[in-house]
């Protein structure tokens, strides 16, 4: 099919299509003169965390601060040490090694999986030490990463595993959900991520006594007895003197990490339609695959993992034996907006921080040089793809 690649059209990584309940729901949010936490924020806590296989769901202001809070509670119940070390895949944003610095305990890259882009298994064992108390494991793009080995690993070492999910949900990984593969999960609702709700992110997890210590941590560190306005409701006399005597009592130290009912109004009404954006974004990445696949000699295409769905947060691309700067230039001025694939070891705080000699990653280092990624969202047209095709293969055919 012939696709004339002018004039110019803008293909933008991410999208936002607000729909007539999303709109009531914020309209009723604003009626009821209640932004603090309440009706939408339980509700989207409760059905996210049904959908992804959870007990329990803890709203925040954003991924990172999921994050965060993730291993700051596991570092204060297990009573690990400053200094104590997290183990970090060597391709990741760089929010996934920053909270393990903010919570004072010391980053380990390990290199990740050529085809997959998760954290090798392969080279984890030889990166822990007798300081080595975490694997933070993140689903990059969409894709789960390699579970079983990771979860054996694990179990051999005594070490917890937080899963960084923020670019990948509404997947499975063999016959468990994304958000149930770890002691606890950390999602991001930010803008341009599957559920959009401007800023926001969740934790989910099974255990009761972490669900406690990640929503006192999000509110400052509070004691559990008295997290909103509701908790005084439907109280005995006692109860209530209680909750009174301990309203301004914190247990740990804590952060304001708190979303509005907006947000997790916009994030309820999503919650409709996640079927059918995941279903879209699925083929729209089935279909890149085949109809690139002529130019897989010049470029490493998205690959499905066995046993593991994907959720097409992004299309992710390398290319095999040239840097990609002058390909990715090319998109840009043809409208095809392109982002690096997660470069982190290549810092100038993560050089300066920890003299890291690119040798000893040679699969990120690859991917800094070559990797970047192009738009899969649900609102690409057919005429969209079709122009994505063209527009490569004018490129390829002038190489």
């Amino acid at each position: 099919m012939e696709v004339n690649i002018e004039p110019k059209r803008k293909i933008e990584l991410g999208t936002l299509q607000l729909s007539q309940k999303a709109k009531q729901l914020v309209n009723e949010v604003l009626d009821s003169n209640r932004l603090s936490y309440g009706r939408f924020s339980r509700e989207f806590e409760q059905k996210f965390s049904k959908i992804h296989q959870c007990k329990y769901g803890i709203l925040s202001n954003s991924g990172t601060s999921a994050l965060h809070v993730a291993l700051a509670a596991l570092k204060e119940i297990h009573n690990w040490n400053d200094d104590d070390e997290v183990l970090v895949p060597s391709i990741t944003f760089v929010a996934t090694s920053n909270i393990v610095i903010h919570n004072r305990m010391t980053p380990v890259f390990v290199d990740i999986e050529k085809e997959y882009y998760g954290i090798d298994p392969a080279l984890i064992e030889q990166k822990i030490t007798k300081r080595t108390r975490a694997i933070i494991v993140v689903h990059l793009f969409g894709m789960p990463c390699a579970m079983d080995a990771i979860h054996a690993i694990a179990k051999e070492h005594n070490l917890k595993i937080i899963e960084d999910s923020c670019e990948t949900m509404f997947a499975r990984y063999k016959d468990k959900s994304v958000g149930n593969l770890s002691d606890i999960a950390c999602f991001s609702t930010y803008i341009a991520h599957l559920l959009t709700t401007g800023v926001g992110g969740i934790n989910t997890t099974n255990n009761l006594e972490y669900a406690i210590k990640l929503r006192s941590l999000v509110n400052h560190g509070r004691d559990s007895i008295y997290f909103s306005i509701d908790d005084d409701d439907n109280k005995s006399a006692d109860e209530l003197k209680e909750i009174i005597a301990k309203r301004f009592s914190f247990v740990s130290v804590g952060h304001s990490f708190r979303v509005t009912e907006m947000e997790a109004a916009l994030g309820v009404a999503q919650l409709d339609a996640w079927n059918d954006m995941i279903a879209k974004r699925r083929y729209n990445g089935k279909y890149l695959m085949q109809k690139l696949s002529h130019l897989s000699r010049f470029m490493q295409l998205p690959k499905l993992r066995e046993g593991a769905e994907h959720s097409f947060m992004m299309f992710p691309l390398v290319l095999h034996n040239e840097q990609k700067q002058e390909f990715v230039n090319y998109l840009e001025n043809h409208g095809i907006e392109t982002r690096d694939l997660m470069p982190l070891i290549n810092q100038p705080i993560y050089q300066k921080l920890f003299n890291i000699k690119y040798a000893d990653y040679p699969i990120a280092d690859w991917i800094n040089k070559n990797g970047f990624y192009i738009p899969c969202h649900q609102d690409l047209t057919q005429e969209d793809l079709d122009y994505i095709v063209a527009v490569f293969d004018n490129y390829f055919n002038n190489v």
